[in-house]
């Protein structure tokens, strides 16, 4: 009896979580392609379509990518943001009412998120054996979501930090196919979310009915544009699908 009361609470416990949590993040990344007029559709068109977050990539190209054996150098250079360009991303998401967020890979550039002073940060899958670039972002304290796409280990990374850290199951494949997934296998009750880089919407909507608060997926407005991520990106209408689903759990439970 006791044990059954035990597990009904936890139930209901997580139950309580998912409807406090649940979120979209429209990754922008690159698919603003250099150009900040698409930047702004993108955010509005986010906004419009039910994202909770919009976000974007900050990196320094030679740096993060490099120009040997990288066939998308000049791609990365032209996204590149500059100083300017983050503050217009920022300004633009806080006049539609939409939090910005960003991955960061290079130290030297937290300090323009703190002088914007974002809410969390965003450690991408490639940073994920960062060191000097992690204590950076612990050194801070806020809060982080983590995609652990290229953790080889079994368990979890484990930071010491005050704040939240929430874990994203993610396979980097772009795209990745269904069958690679095994998303039954996937305990989100450790997972906060999922980083999303299948084609189609299938995969998120499963990923939420199993227990996943966090969705991240690429973002568009059309999946021809030329860029590495716009072909597995969502569309307007497939992140509005994902919303609606969410809106719909979340009167189910």
């Amino acid at each position: 009896m006791v044990r059954r009361v035990q597990r009904l609470y936890l139930i209901n416990y997580y139950v309580l979580k998912l409807l406090m949590y649940m979120e979209i993040i429209a990754e922008i990344g690159q698919n603003h392609n250099g150009d900040m007029v698409l930047a702004k559709e993108l955010i509005c068109a986010a906004k419009e379509s039910g994202a909770d977050v919009a976000k974007f990539q900050l990196f320094d190209a030679v740096k993060t990518f490099g120009k040997d054996n990288n066939p998308w150098f000049d791609y990365n250079c032209k996204t590149q943001l500059s100083k300017e360009k983050l503050m217009t991303l920022f300004d633009e998401c806080k006049k539609v009412d939409i939090e910005f967020m960003s991955s960061v890979f290079n130290i030297e550039l937290i300090d323009w998120l703190e002088e914007l002073n974002v809410k969390r940060y965003k450690i991408a899958s490639r940073s994920i054996y960062d060191e000097a670039l992690i204590s950076r972002l612990l050194e801070i304290n806020k809060p982080l979501i983590v995609s652990l796409g290229y953790w080889k280990e079994k368990q979890f990374p484990v930071f010491l930090s005050k704040s939240e850290i929430k874990y994203l199951y993610c396979i980097s494949k772009y795209p990745t196919e269904l069958k690679e997934l095994n998303l039954l296998e996937v305990d989100f009750t450790k997972y906060g979310g999922f980083s999303d880089h299948t084609l189609g919407i299938n995969a998120a909507i499963i990923a939420l009915s199993r227990g996943a608060t966090i969705i991240e997926k690429h973002f568009t407005l059309d999946k021809n544009l030329y860029g590495p991520d716009h072909s597995c990106s969502m569309l307007p209408e497939e992140l509005l699908a994902i919303s609606n689903f969410k809106k719909e759990l979340k009167l189910a439970l």
